[in-house]
């Protein structure tokens, strides 16, 4: 599941310039937003509240079934059998059990009954993590030299992209793990958004169905994989010309019309390096995948460990 920040700048003289996408490994806090098990484009705000619980809930098996049936109203869960609802009943049970355990012994943050609450750990990890980086990821292109090391002046306190028109509406990735290619995706759009001054929804699809060296579609890849395909392939299509499937599908690279935006590559923010992070965030978009394989992350609503960065730069033409 993916959190995607953007930041960059607005200059006009950024209008002649090609784009460049960068990436680092590196550690800071931030917030996650966990994207529901909609269809793609189908989102309300009733659908994202958690429902709630006492801890009184947890001693009646009365109370239990009841809260059960409210959780499964809430998220319009549909079962095959009653006998699957069952199971369902004994997953969530447990699940309710960890989340309040958990939150009796932590305050920095809280979960709850979310989408999520009658998978067991192990079927939510197979089915929502596609962030892949067990695979050898392709070299970046200048990654010797670090194009805001220089930077001078302090960096602003707080950046917020959505406000300046740089990011989309939410996406939600549905049952596919195909994290790697909405956090591509989101990173090329605010960039685009900045360069030409167009917020333009571009095609996670495509990614799914064609960026195949190196990824693996719903299950799983790498957005270095990504980024290389949309820098060889001429870019991609819009959502609309390209519709996001929640399935893999095959590679259709005449989708209705010319793919719209293209970056020339991607090169690496120096790894480890706060201060790199910190000044490459006041000036341009940052894309960012999740570890979020602890059980906690299942059900988790507050602040989270980033692992992954993909930074987009604008190199000169």
């Amino acid at each position: 599941m993916l959190l995607l920040i953007k930041m960059a700048s607005s200059s006009a003289r950024l209008m002649s310039k090609k784009l460049s996408v960068a990436a680092v490994l590196l550690l800071c806090a931030g917030a996650w937003l966990l994207a529901e098990a909609r269809p793609h484009g189908d989102i309300d705000s009733d659908f994202y509240s958690i429902v709630g619980y006492a801890p009184e809930d947890l001693g009646s098996h009365d109370r239990l079934i009841k809260l059960f049936e409210e959780w499964v109203a809430q998220y319009r869960k549909a079962y095959a059998s009653f006998e699957e609802k069952l199971r369902r009943f004994e997953v969530f049970k447990d699940n309710l059990k960890h989340i309040d355990e958990i939150n009796k012994k932590v305050s920095s943050y809280w979960l709850g009954l979310n989408e999520f609450a009658d998978l067991t750990h192990e079927e939510f990890k197979a089915t929502y993590l596609g962030l892949n980086l067990n695979r050898r990821q392709p070299a970046a292109r200048n990654s010797k030299n670090f194009r805001y090391e220089g930077a001078a002046g302090d960096v602003p306190k707080e950046v917020d992209w959505r406000k300046k028109g740089a990011v989309t509406e939410v996406k939600n990735q549905g049952q596919c793990g195909s994290c790697w290619a909405f956090s591509t995706v989101a990173a090329v759009e605010g960039i685009n958004q900045i360069v030409t001054g167009n917020l333009t929804s571009l095609s996670e699809q495509e990614l799914i169905d064609c960026s195949t060296d190196g990824n693996n579609g719903c299950n799983g890849g790498i957005m270095d994989y990504a980024f290389s395909y949309i820098a060889g392939s001429g870019g991609l299509h819009t959502e609309e010309a390209y519709p996001y499937l929640m399935e893999e599908g095959d590679c259709d690279q005449k989708a209705g019309d010319e793919q719209v935006v293209t970056i020339s590559g991607y090169e690496d923010v120096p790894a480890n390096d706060e201060q790199a992070l910190v000044k490459a965030l006041a000036h341009q978009p940052v894309s960012v995948a999740i570890e979020a394989s602890g059980r906690h992350f299942q059900f988790y609503k507050g602040v989270c460990g980033f692992i992954y960065f993909i930074m987009i730069y604008i190199l000169p033409s």
